[in-house]
């Protein structure tokens, strides 16, 4: 062997024991592992109930709270802290026009806020009329009836007929039933978020045609108030009605039948 040949065949045994060396030396690299963090959703805060709101409620601090609500499950129409960012504060001491649900999100139509002769008109139904009557505590229940509640209403009279001096010659009949309280007291007030009694007239929530007769009905005699059971009250199959479709009316003495629609 030359020395040609004995020089390559060094050269060989280095490259391959070199190699050798490289790959029993070095540990094959492990796989790297992704780890996935999810994205959190985007969210406003949204006003939202915390209690039920009955119809006249005023607005107090607990009353209202903001609460994170998905960007994309945040209905139209309710306010979002994004879009006013003081919306709790100015809301408040407002009056709740339709009843809002605990949880519920709060939406400005609702609501409303200004002096209370203001919120009278605003609480009345479109069609509707509200009649002031004179009342008394012996009149209204002994004075437990309160604004939202629903009522009878009688009218005490002399009756000429009998022929008889005295109270043995009253008469009474009940002129309408199930009719709407909207205020007793000739303003609304609230004492810690609760209505109250505060004066001595009861505004009622009428059709014209029922404002027509409870006007005349308090000309020709006294008028009072009986208040209905709270489940009587809000049965949707009883709506507020007139009990009688005529009114005696007794002028001089004569009494006279009028119609009333």
């Amino acid at each position: 062997m030359n020395k040609a040949q004995i020089v390559v065949l060094g050269v060989a045994v280095a490259a391959g024991g070199g190699a050798f060396l490289m790959m029993s030396g070095s540990a094959p690299e492990a796989p790297k592992i992704v780890q996935m963090i999810p994205t959190q959703p985007q969210t406003d805060n949204v006003l939202v109930a915390t209690r039920d709101l009955s119809y006249g409620t005023a607005l107090a601090e607990p009353d209202t709270n903001w609460i994170e609500w998905p960007i994309g499950a945040v209905p139209q129409g309710v306010l979002r802290k994004s879009e006013a960012p003081s919306a709790k504060e100015e809301l408040r001491g407002s009056y709740v026009r339709n009843p809002i649900s605990n949880g519920e999100p709060v939406r400005r139509e609702r609501l409303v806020k200004g002096p209370t002769a203001g919120l009278m008109s605003t609480l009345l139904p479109a069609g509707h009329r509200a009649v002031a009557i004179d009342i008394s505590p012996n009149t209204t229940a002994g004075g437990f009836i309160l604004p939202n509640d629903h009522v009878d209403v009688m009218r005490t009279f002399r009756d000429a007929d009998r022929g008889r001096e005295g109270a043995a010659d009253l008469s009474s009949e009940i002129i309408l039933t199930n009719v709407r309280v909207m205020a007793i007291g000739p303003i609304v007030e609230t004492k810690n978020g609760e209505s109250v009694v505060t004066g001595a007239t009861a505004t009622l929530d009428l059709e014209p045609r029922q404002a027509e007769l409870v006007i005349l009905a308090q000309r020709t005699g006294q008028l009072a108030l009986m208040l209905r059971s709270m489940a009587d009250a809000h049965d949707d199959d009883k709506q507020a009605s007139a009990a009688d479709d005529s009114l005696t009316v007794v002028r001089f003495g004569v009494p006279t039948t009028m119609r009333t629609r």
